[in-house]
């Protein structure tokens, strides 16, 4: 096992910087708020409510993962953001309806205090939102260069010494690496040239990165999974995350999905569908934009049914995923599976999952402890690609010539052992024969 890495202590204040303050930022922040003040309980963060095993088991050594290791402290964190609206978070949540009036009266003050600075947009990537709050400038080089400005100003009005950066904002269209993603220098000029291969989230992350700030991408986005940008986050030794919160449809796949696998239960077909009101569920009415999270989706199942390994079992299955901008639904989100398997003998049955959940209630502590977990790999020393949080995301980010692990149960158990080694702890295999001998 490697050495133990050294961590710098989580001292001062750190800034959570967001493109896009919609509906997941505004319950992201008001979540924050609220847990601050002893309104309400950090349910679903594995920051705040998890805890990891440390030895085996009959040392009952269990302390919170923030206990454990020196995350930042909630009251700490300050929040800042980028939106083409200039709405503040407070009339934000507002508009996204996700939480209750009452909760968010009393958190009025906090919310109305974030107001987002002009963002980088263009209609050209996400055809069904457009806004007056936009900046301008000569080239997408220019615009990287005041987000820049934008990171720098914000860590130093709100007295922070450290950010990292979480992409809350829409899925763009569709985008396929290309030659001005391969390397840094041709990417840096194409953005001079206003190519447009450099879509407006690439351009947040190359700003985060040359100001050393960690980036996640929480959107299917191409963003930061090109050779260019992971060269500037190594160059620069800045951590990267990503792509896409997993949070409803595709956290059930791959719960149900290793169960079928683990059980050698085979799989004829998986129908997904979906039905959205909010402003996401408007954005991802747009083929181009659908398109970027239908790639996200699709390829959960392949790579945790390996059909070239399980031919008989997962060689021939359909599977279909579908969403529908349905308004009246708002931010509740349902969730419709129709599973068809094959059990022993080949005889057929069915699994149906009704999930009728919300949206950014799911994905609120996703980002807040994606934030956390990069502000303490940027504080180990780990630079780069960080698989480890492959939990949180629907399509991994990996290096090169890899697959990514899509299992949940996989995903926890390197998330979880990533934390002991941080914490020069022993790893945990599970293997437990030691309990047995003699």
């Amino acid at each position: 096992m490697k050495k133990q890495p050294t961590i710098a202590p989580a001292s001062g204040r750190l800034a959570i910087l967001v493109p896009g303050l919609g509906a997941v930022a505004t319950t992201l922040i008001a979540g924050v708020e609220a847990v601050r003040r002893g309104l309400a309980k950090p349910i679903g963060s594995l920051t705040q409510m998890g805890t990891v095993r440390l030895g085996k088991r009959t040392e009952k050594r269990t302390p919170l993962i923030r206990e454990l290791l020196p995350l930042a402290a909630l009251d700490d964190v300050r929040f800042g953001a980028w939106d083409v609206f200039p709405d503040d978070a407070y009339e934000s949540a507002r508009h996204a309806n996700v939480l209750e009036h009452d909760l968010l009266e009393q958190l009025r003050t906090p919310l109305a205090a974030v107001r987002p600075m002009p963002a980088v947009f263009s209609p050209q990537y996400v055809k069904r939102l457009d806004g007056p709050n936009v900046k301008k400038g000569r080239s997408k080089l220019d615009l990287g260069e005041q987000l820049r400005d934008d990171i720098r100003r914000f860590v130093r009005d709100a007295a922070c010494d450290r950010a990292v950066m979480v992409w809350c904002a829409s899925t763009e269209t569709f985008l396929e690496r290309s030659a001005v993603h391969g390397e840094l220098a041709r990417f840096e000029k194409a953005m001079a040239a206003n190519d447009p291969a450099i879509a407006p989230s690439m351009i947040y992350a190359w700003a985060a990165l040359k100001e050393g700030v960690p980036f996640a991408n929480g959107a299917p986005n191409l963003t930061v999974d090109v050779p260019a940008l992971q060269q500037l986050a190594r160059k620069q030794g800045v951590a990267v995350a990503g792509k896409d919160f997993k949070t409803g449809q595709t956290l059930m796949k791959t719960v149900l999905a290793p169960m079928l696998k683990a059980r050698m239960l085979g799989l004829q077909g998986w129908f997904s569908t979906n039905i959205l009101g909010n402003r996401d569920g408007e954005v991802l009415d747009d083929p181009g934009s659908f398109k970027t999270k239908e790639v996200s989706k699709l390829s959960v199942l392949d790579h945790i049914l390996q059909p070239e390994l399980y031919p008989d079992l997962y060689g021939r299955f359909d599977h279909k995923v579908q969403i529908h901008y349905y308004r009246p639904r708002g931010d509740n989100k349902e969730g419709w599976d129709a599973i068809d398997i094959v059990g022993w003998l080949g005889y057929p049955m069915q699994i149906k999952v009704n999930f009728l959940c919300r949206d950014s209630i799911l994905a609120a502590p996703v980002a807040l402890d994606i934030a956390l977990f990069l502000d303490l790999a940027q504080r180990a020393g780990m630079s780069g690609i960080q698989e480890w949080l492959s939990f949180y995301f629907k399509s991994p980010m990996v290096a090169e010539g890899l697959y990514p692990e899509h299992d949940l149960f996989i995903q926890l158990t390197k998330l979880k052992n990533t934390l002991r080694h941080l914490a020069g702890e022993e790893l945990i295999t599970h293997l437990g024969l030691d309990y047995y001998e003699k």
